[in-house]
Formats: structure tokens, sequence, C-alpha cells
């Protein structure tokens, strides 16, 4: 053993034996070796005589790169004998007289590297330079099959180098043109003796070597896609593939490697008519019986494969041809191979079901064009056949039943495993559906009154399936025909608000029945005399009162809905309702008391169903004396509670727990929930007495912010509300803005607080000057905050950029831009000039301005210059008036009319022919029109003598725009105009600072 087989030995061990610094040395000897200009004179001496597995492996991985990176450097003698020397290795012949080492009694993996080094050569070489290596390797096979083994690994190597990649859609043309170049040359010269070999092999060595003839099969189905198919589809070689498939005593591998040729076969791309004829030909149906006559095995999946890949390609044909007799043979392929696919759905691999339902969704389509008006005797079992199937396959797995009930992380994986799968089911069921109506609704009310008159606890998977399958459908069934209420709806509705499950304590049985009748609600409400039915429903112990809380809080959600569909129709029972209530608030507090949990969240907190009360009392079909008992029966014990905590935590602040904090927070959340039934015409305009009782309300939930000031949960839900009375009580919340603005403000500091803020602030923009005052006390003291939160740097972008503090802050100045718009369009910009303020107003100019010229967003620079031109409106009433806001003036003409209205829109990003970029550029003409109109003749001349020509515009271009200004009354007109100056301009560019 030389210093080389000792390095290549030292680098391949793992034992961790070997010194680490020793390995190092090893390896880089081995890399000098490779570096070599003779590196692959050595290694092809080298495996001619040694006999070690590792040697033998680096030195053909040595060749591999030499040839892949330096064989056009090579001079022709060098490349003769390294192709020479490859091929005796592969023909099981010493590479020289004087060493008889064969390198095809080395392990799989160096025969592997072997092939691939021939593959390469053959990339290189055939067929202009070499165009004998496979006519002169086929006589060679008949030495045995360690020749045939290694004759199918090249190809298997040439397959995934060169023509697997271009199937692929291989980006490299180069690697595209030497495939087309070798499958050319090889169609001409061998493809048709290779085949003949692989029949030979596998007819030679099917009942002794199962093993040589898989290794052919695997290669021929690869070759298949792209050899003439009549080499493969004929009497000779399709024989032998189903003698092979249907062989009980054949290996199983062998079989379904068969199979999987056959597959190759149907799924050979060529013109559709030869497609069924070949199809048709096949016979197919001699292996049908196998997917339910054989046990489950690796063979019995292969072959389900072939029959979905098999009917897909009948279904494709089917979809393709136009003929009547093409589409009828068709029609009866598929309707002989059904069954098969059906009996494979029963059990098979995940993937394969999804293309076997995307299988049945295309039959479903099929018969439906084919019989518009009626299905046939056999087209309708068929449809059976997939209803059923579809049943069976959205069942849950009983195994899983606790899992699945507790919601455990087994339970949830299951679940999450379910939606995946019937997804595609239930598109296939409403498919069918709407092909074969009375078939399904037969089925599915077959399914539910099998559910209801079942006795058994044991069904759980059974009845949440069929009350799916119900649910399921809904969602194709039109409004129209759902109010309408055909026999199906008519029956099955009342049927299920009747009746109560024995497994109706199950979790996923008690939803879907929930989410059932929810979406069948639109019947209810064509027929009301089924109200009191769907109200029990609710509140009994299939809704709220169910023992599991998230059905519980689900069905509190469900409820709001109903309430809000079925409203109308509901005032006769409100009364039975809150008395039901009244009843429900033990459960109630159960369910909403942990609103932190991060278990239940959106629909689920529970909070709904004093929305859906509130709803109900709200109406002002309600009288009022029984309206005010309602909401003061629902106001008053949530307040009193409230008032009762706030009391002990600054009686005992250090004796306040997180459960009364939680349960002050859930009563603010039932009260907000409560007010959103209430609109503002009936708290201030037809009944004051409903929005005096909301004031004390709002009264005793703003003293939270003085007791727990800190408590950010709190804030929240009290800002929540704080908003609900804006809308409810109108100007009359006014009086109560200052003291609860300044709590609010007193621990409001980071860009997520100053947001949340901002947002009220914004809603009470709409009071217009009759928050004056108080938006004189806030607004420096906003602007001062946000100036201070607010980067003056734009902010980053690209990588690392998306982070959770940044998009805070671009949200927060995403509001303030809205603020500064409301204060502008509300008559609220005198604030900004108030004492108080002044000292904020060059920076919100200049912030203003660099938004209006830069900001990406061209809906920020629309609203930038909308509020300049309200500012100039407001504050330069007429020409030559006297100036509110001394320099004001001057800003707008030197640096808004000229950076904004000028600069902007010759930028190269500027694109007018943009929409929302077109109608920015509209703002600007008119901000143009009004600075004309307010300022005169000073803004005509700052334009001709400053403004334009630093954009180095042509003097008669200025002078006519100036003039349109001037004279023209027709918008469309003075913005055609403007936009064709730009468009000159930009055509001119000359290196101007307005092009940089």
């Amino acid at each position: 053993m030389d210093d080389l087989e000792r390095a290549i030995l030292i680098s391949f061990d793992e034992s961790g034996a070997v010194d680490s610094a020793l390995k190092l040395q090893a390896l880089a000897f081995c890399q000098q070796v490779k570096e070599a200009p003779t590196a692959w004179q050595i290694c092809i001496e080298r495996l001619g005589f040694t006999k070690l597995p590792q040697v033998q492996f680096w030195c053909l991985q040595c060749l591999y790169e030499v040839v892949s990176s330096r064989y056009a450097a090579m001079s022709s003698e060098e490349k003769a004998f390294v192709r020479e020397s490859v091929f005796k290795m592969v023909c099981y012949e010493p590479v020289d007289e004087k060493n008889l080492v064969r390198v095809l009694d080395a392990p799989g993996y160096v025969r592997n590297k072997l092939a691939q080094v021939l593959a390469t050569l053959v990339k290189f070489e055939y067929p202009v330079v070499w165009s004998g290596v496979f006519v002169d390797l086929l006589p060679h096979l008949s030495k045995g099959v360690e020749l045939i083994d290694m004759f199918c690994r090249v190809l298997n190597r040439l397959d995934a180098e060169l023509i697997d990649a271009e199937s692929h859609g291989s980006d490299e043309v180069t690697t595209l043109a030497v495939a087309s170049r070798v499958k050319d040359a090889m169609r001409q010269q061998c493809v048709p003796q290779i085949v003949r070999v692989w029949y030979e092999v596998v007819s030679s060595y099917k009942n002794s070597n199962s093993e040589i003839c898989i290794a052919v099969l695997e290669c021929m189905r690869k070759y298949i896609a792209w050899i003439d198919i009549g080499l493969i589809a004929n009497d000779v070689f399709v024989p032998l593939l189903f003698d092979l498939v249907l062989g009980e005593g054949l290996d199983e591998q062998l079989r379904g490697a068969a199979a999987s040729c056959l597959l190759a076969v149907v799924s050979k791309g060529m013109n559709f008519q030869s497609k069924l004829a070949l199809l048709q030909s096949l016979r197919m149906n001699r292996i049908f019986s196998l997917v339910s006559r054989e046990r489950e095995s690796e063979f019995k999946s292969k072959v389900a494969i072939l029959l979905a890949g098999y009917g897909a390609e009948i279904l494709l044909c089917f979809v393709k041809l136009n003929s009547e007799e093409a589409r009828g043979v068709s029609m009866e392929l598929l309707e002989e191979v059904l069954p098969s696919v059906l009996r494979v759905m029963q059990n098979c691999e995940a993937d394969l079901a999804i293309k076997i339902v995307e299988f049945l969704s295309g039959y479903v389509d099929s018969i439906k064009s084919l019989s518009p008006t009626s299905l046939s005797e056999k087209q309708l079992v068929h449809v059976g056949q997939i209803l059923e199937m579809i049943r069976m396959h959205i069942c849950y797995d009983p195994d899983y039943r606790h899992n699945v009930d507790v919601l455990d992380k087994i339970g949830q994986e299951e679940e999450d495993r379910m939606s995946d799968i019937r997804k595609d089911l239930f598109s296939l069921l409403r498919n069918v559906g709407r092909v074969a109506p009375e078939v399904t609704q037969i089925f599915i009310h077959t399914s539910l009154v099998n559910a209801v008159s079942s006795p058994s606890e044991k069904n759980v998977e059974e009845v949440e399936a069929a009350l799916s399958i119900f649910y399921a459908l809904g969602e194709s069934i039109s409004e129209e025909a759902m109010k309408n209420g055909n026999g199906f709806i008519g029956k099955l509705v009342p049927m299920l608000l009747s009746t109560k499950f024995q497994c109706h304590s199950n979790r996923i049985v008690a939803l879907i029945y929930l989410e059932t009748i929810m979406r069948y609600t639109k019947y209810v409400q064509e027929n009301t005399q089924y109200i009191p039915m769907v109200l029990t429903v609710f509140l009994d112990d299939r809704g709220i009162r169910h023992p599991n809380v998230s059905v519980s809080r689900r069905a509190s959600y469900l409820f709001m809905r109903v309430v809000k569909q079925l409203k109308a129709n509901l005032v006769p029972f409100i009364e039975q309702i809150l008395q039901i209530w009244q009843s429900l608030q033990d459960k109630i507090a159960q369910f909403t008391l942990d609103i932190s949990s991060k278990e239940f969240s959106g629909y689920e907190d529970g909070s709904h169903i004093f929305e859906a009360i509130g709803i109900l009392a709200g109406m002002e079909d309600v009288p009022l004396e029984k309206q005010s008992e309602y909401l003061s029966a629902l106001l008053t014990p949530l307040c009193q509670q409230v008032q009762t905590l706030l009391m002990n935590a600054q009686a005992e602040p250090v004796q306040i727990s997180s459960t009364h904090i939680a349960i002050i927070q859930q009563n603010v959340m039932a009260i907000n929930a409560l007010s959103k039934g209430f609109s503002e015409r009936l708290a201030t305009s037809i009944r004051p007495t409903i929005g005096l009782m909301f004031k004390q309300t709002l009264d005793v939930l703003l003293q939270i912010l003085v007791v727990f000031p800190d408590i950010e949960p709190l804030r929240n839900k009290v800002t929540s509300f704080l908003h609900c009375m804006v809308g409810i009580l109108g100007p009359a919340v006014i009086p109560y803005l200052p003291k609860a603005l300044d709590q609010l403000l007193n621990d409001c500091e980071g860009p997520k607080e100053m947001g949340n803020f901002l947002i009220l602030i914004n809603q009470l923009t709409k009071f217009r000057t009759s928050i004056l005052d108080i938006m004189e006390e806030v607004f420096p003291i906003i602007v001062g905050r946000i100036f201070s939160v607010l980067p003056s740097d734009p902010f980053p972008t690209g990588p690392g950029s998306n982070t959770e503090e940044i998009r805070e802050l671009l949200n927060l100045q995403k509001t303030f831009y809205a603020f500064l718009h409301l204060m502008a369009t509300n008559e609220l910009s005198s604030v900004l000039i108030s004492p108080k303020s002044r000292v904020y107003l060059d920076q919100i100019m200049q912030f203003l301005l660099s938004s209006s010229r830069h900001h990406k967003d061209i809906s920020v620079r629309k609203s930038c210059v909308q509020i300049f031109v309200i500012l100039i409106k407001e504050w330069y009433a007429t020409p030559h008036c006297e100036e509110k806001v001394p320099g004001f003036r001057n800003f707008i003409m030197e640096r808004f009319a000229t950076d904004c209205c000028l600069y902007s829109v010759l930028e190269k990003s500027f694109n007018l022919h943009d929409a929302a970029t077109d109608i920015l550029f509209g703002e600007i003409v008119t901000a143009q029109k009004v600075m004309y109109e307010k300022f005169g003749d000073d803004f005509l001349n700052h334009l001709l003598s400053r403004a334009f020509p630093a954009t180095q515009c042509p003097q008669n271009y200025a002078e006519q725009y100036c003039q349109k200004l001037q004279q023209t009354t027709d918008f469309k007109a003075l913005k055609s105009f403007y936009k064709s100056l730009v468009e000159n301009l930009k055509s001119q560019q000359n290196g101007s600072l307005v092009f940089r």
C-alpha cells in the first residue's frame, strides 16, 4: 500500500479514530494528486491493480472530475486511452494485460461511479467521435448478469445526466442540445437492439433471477417516454409485461416493475386518437381484479397507480377528442375501469388519493357533458359509488376519537390531516351534486336518517361525516333554493333541529351540527315556524350549554350570526331569549373569564353572546320601556362588578389579583359587545334615555384608566369601548374626552401605543370644530411624541428590514398621514397654527413636503398634496390679504410649487401611464390652479423666472403653460397640457438636477 492509498483510506475514515490533523493532511495530499496534469493516468493505472473499494471509488471520482472539467484540453491520444480503458472496465475486462483486477467485481456504489464516467464520455463523444459505444457494448452482455447489470447502470446514469434533465425543463441550452443529439443518434443506431436485449433478458431470467429483470424493467421504464412506442406496445412485449403482472408465483417486486412499465406505456405522449387506440388495445381489464384480490403490498400499490394513470389518460382522450365514436369508446373504457379505481381509493396513499379524486372529478364532468339531461343506469350506480367513497374517506379514524375530542397534539394533527383530505373530496361532492342532484340528495338524506336513528354513542365518526356532507353541499346551494327549501332541505333541516344525537357530547359532532344549522338558517328565515327550534339549539346543551368550552364559545359566535340573519323575525322572542340568557350567566362567565388565553381567540373569545343580546335589545322595534329594562338588566350587574373591583383596588392595591383584572377586562369586553347593537340615532334622537345609560357606563369604565393606568389590556379594552361610544353617543361624548384622552396619553410613548391612540383621535376629528379646544391641547403632545419616535432617515429596505419594530413605525407613520389629512379636511387646520402647536409647524411642513415628493406610496403623496391645497385655501383666503402664517406663502411657492409640483413629476420614477400616479398628477395640477388663484401673478413670475428655468425648460413652453393657468377653466384641458409639457421635458433629458 503506497502513500496515495493510505491517504485515500484515511480521508474515507468515519470511525473517529484518525487524528483530525492527519486526516486534513491526507485530504490535502489527495487533492494535490487530483490537480496533477496526469491525474487521469494515475487513476486508470491504479484501477488496474487495486482491490480496495474506497480507492476504486476515489479513482473513478477523480477520473469523472477530470473528464467533466479538463477533457477538452486533453490530446486525442489521451482521450482515446481514457475511452478504451473505461470501456474495458465496463465490459468486465482488465485495464491491461499485466493487471487482472476487474472493477465490476466491486460493490454497487463503485459500479455506479464507473457508469457515471462512461455516461460523461458519451455526453462528450457520442456519436461523432465514439459512434460505436452502444453497438460495441451490446455483444458483451452475453458474458452474464454482471454485464447486464452494468449496462442498466450506464443507461440509468445517462438518463439522469442528460435525458431526464431535458424532460424536466433544464434551462441549460447546452444540456438540452446534447440530450437531443444523444437521443437522436440512439434512436437511429441502437434503440431497437437495446429493446431486444431487454426482452431477451426478462424472458430468460424472469423465473431464475428476478433482481436483474427488475433492473432491466426499471431502466426500460425511463426510456419508454422517448423511444418509439411501437418497440414496446406490440404483440411481443405487451403480453410479456402482462404475464409478469399476472404471474402470481413471481417475485412481487418484479411484478411491480412490470406494472410501472405499463404505466409508462399508457402515459406516453402521442396523438390522442392514437393514444385511445393504444389504450383500447391493451385490454387492461385483465388486471382489474388484482386490486381486490391481492393483499396490501407495494405491488398492489403499483397496480393501483397504474389503474389511476390509465383512467386519467382515458379521461384526457375523452376531453380532447370530439368525434362521437371516440368519446363513446372513451366513456366505455372509463366506466369499465371506474369500479377498480374506486376499490383502489379504499386504501391508498395520500398522493395517489389526490390523483384519483382529480380523475373522479373529471369523470363526473365528462358524464355531464355526454348526458346533460339524464344519466344512464350505469352512470347513476357509479355516482352512488363515488358518494359512498367520499363518505368513507371523510370519516375520522375511531382510534383517534379521544384525541380529536380533547384536541391534544395527536388530535390536532389528525384534524389538520382530515381538513386537507376533505378539501378535494368536498369539491368532488359538490360537483356530483350539480351533475346528479337527486342521487346526491337521496344519499345525504339516507346518511343523515341513519345517523339520527342510530342509538349508539359509538357512531361518532359516521354522524360527523353525514353532517359534514350535508354542510359541504350547502356551499353550492343557491340562496333562492335555500330559502324555498325544496323537498330535500325542507325535510332535513326540521329533522336536524329536533335531533339530539347520542354522541352529541363529542366535540366534532357538536361543532359540525351547529355549523350546519347556521349554514341552513336562510331556510328558517323564510319558514319562521322553526325559529324557536333554532334558538333552542344554540341556547341548550347542544350549543352554549355544551360541556365542551370550545363548543360553547363557537356556539356563542354562531348564535350572534343567527341573530344578525334573523334579526327582523326575533322581536317576539326577545323576552324568552333574555330569560334564557339570564340563566346562562354562570356558563357565560366560565367561558369568557380566561380572555387572555391563546387557546381561544377571534370568534371564540366568548364575547359574541353579548353582541347577539345587544343586537336584539338595540332594535327600534322593541318598546322603550322594555328596551330600557333590558339594557339596565344587561349593563347594571356588569358595571356594579367593575365598580366594586375598582374600589377594592383603590382601598387595597396589593390585594388585587390577575383574576380580578381579568374579570374587569371580561366585563368591558361584554359591555363593548353589547353596545354594538345600538345606533347613534336610537341613543341620541329617538331614545335619549338609552344614551344616558351608556354615558353612565362610560363614567364607570373611564375610572379603569385612573386605577389601572399601566395595564395595557385594560387600556386597550377601554379605548375600544370609547370608539363604540363615539359611534353611539355622537357629539354627546365630547365632555368625556378631556379626561379620557389625558389618561390615555399618560403612558403612550411607543409606536404601537401611539398608533392605537392616533386611531381614536382620527375618529374624533369627525366632530370638526366642536373639538377644537381639545385638539389644541392634545395636538402638540401627539406631534412631539411622533416626531421623537419616527426616524428622520428613510426606512431601511431589503433583508432584515421586516422587523416588528419597523412594522410598528411604518403603521404609526401611515396613521399619522391619515391624522394630518383628517385635520385638514375636517376644518381643524387652525390647530396647526395655534400658539402651543406653532413650534412644530415648520417640522410638519417639511415632513409633508418631503413625503409629497419622495414617498414610495402614491396614495400618501396624493394625501400630502391635498393637505397643502386645503392649507393654501384656508390660510390665504384672498390674493394680497394679510398672511395668517408669516412665510407660508414663500414656502409654498419656492418649495412646494417647485419640489413637488414640478421636480417630482419630472423624475423618471413618476410614471404618467400608471392609474394611481395619474390621479396624483391631477391633484398636483389642482394645486397649481389654487396657487395661481391665491397668489396671482407672483406665482406665475416664480414659475417663469425660477422654477421652469431650473429644469432647462424652453421659455416658450413655460409661457404657454402659465397662459393656460390664467385662461383655461377646463381642468381636463389644463391637465392634458401640463402632461404633454412634462413628457416633452422628460424626452429632453440633459443632465440637469431634475434627472439625477
